[in-house]
Formats: structure tokens, C-alpha cells, sequence
């Protein structure tokens, strides 16, 4: 670390002491500009075809409301009563892989969507995914 301040800089900075200015907080002015209008759902307890359908009304909704992100807690699928019938696939019996693929395969949700991903381990990790909505152009 250089000790020698120059003299300039000691006048500069005795003139802004002065003035008793306050410097803007540029962190805080970004992060204004980047919050995110969230939303959340839960669809434990929801049956494939009506958290389908749950998941479609919500996408529509938020994207016209201007959401940014959603949550979706699907569940791990620990508690899921697939291995019941047999003739259910164990991976699309369990809403944390079928509501992404739900969502990947309706063009129309698509357009509305800049990225589906799974959520922060702090926010349910495996048994949640994020997605990104895009801006409303209305």
C-alpha cells in the first residue's frame, strides 16, 4: 500500500469533507433498477392434469402482470403414490419433471419464457424450479 498521498488529493479531499456531500450508493442505485416482481406457488397436492393446468393459468397471468419470476414448488416427489399403478412412468408420475416438460413442449407458454431452471438449494433446491418470464411488450 503507497502511503504518499499527494497534495492535490488532500485538497480534494478536504473540500469534499466541507461540503459535507454525500457520495450516491451506486450498488443500492442498480439494484433498484433490478428487482424482480416475483411470484410463488405451491402445487403439492395437485394432480398432474390440474397442476398442468394450474401452471398455465399462472405463466399467462404473471406474464401480463409483468412478473419477472416465478417459483414453483413441485415436490421431490418422496410422497407421490406412483409406484401404485404400474403402468405409470415414474418420471412424468412426479410433477418435478413434468411440469418442466409440460412448459417445454406448449409454444405458446415459450414465448413468454426466457429461461426454466431448478431453484437455489435455499429455495427447495430439486423440489422447486425458477422461471424467467419475459417482458410484456403490450
Amino acid at each position: 500500500m503507497n502511503n504518499n498521498i499527494s497534495n492535490k488529493d488532500k485538497k480534494d479531499w478536504e473540500t469534499f469533507l466541507s461540503k459535507n456531500e454525500k457520495l450516491p450508493n451506486k450498488d443500492l442505485a442498480d439494484t433498484k433498477k433490478n428487482i424482480l416482481k416475483y411470484k410463488e406457488i405451491d402445487l403439492h397436492g395437485y394432480s398432474l392434469n390440474d397442476a398442468n393446468k394450474k401452471v398455465e393459468v399462472v405463466i399467462n397471468d404473471s406474464f401480463s402482470q409483468g412478473i419477472s419470476k416465478l417459483k414453483i414448488i413441485t415436490g421431490k416427489g418422496l410422497h407421490s403414490d406412483h409406484e401404485k399403478d404400474p403402468y405409470k412412468s415414474k418420471n412424468f408420475a412426479i410433477l418435478k419433471f413434468s411440469i418442466p416438460d409440460f412448459i417445454s413442449n406448449n409454444p405458446e407458454l415459450m414465448k413468454k419464457i426466457n429461461e426454466i431452471k431448478d431453484a437455489d438449494d435455499k429455495d427447495g433446491g430439486g423440489g422447486a424450479i425458477y422461471i424467467f418470464l419475459k417482458k410484456n411488450q403490450k
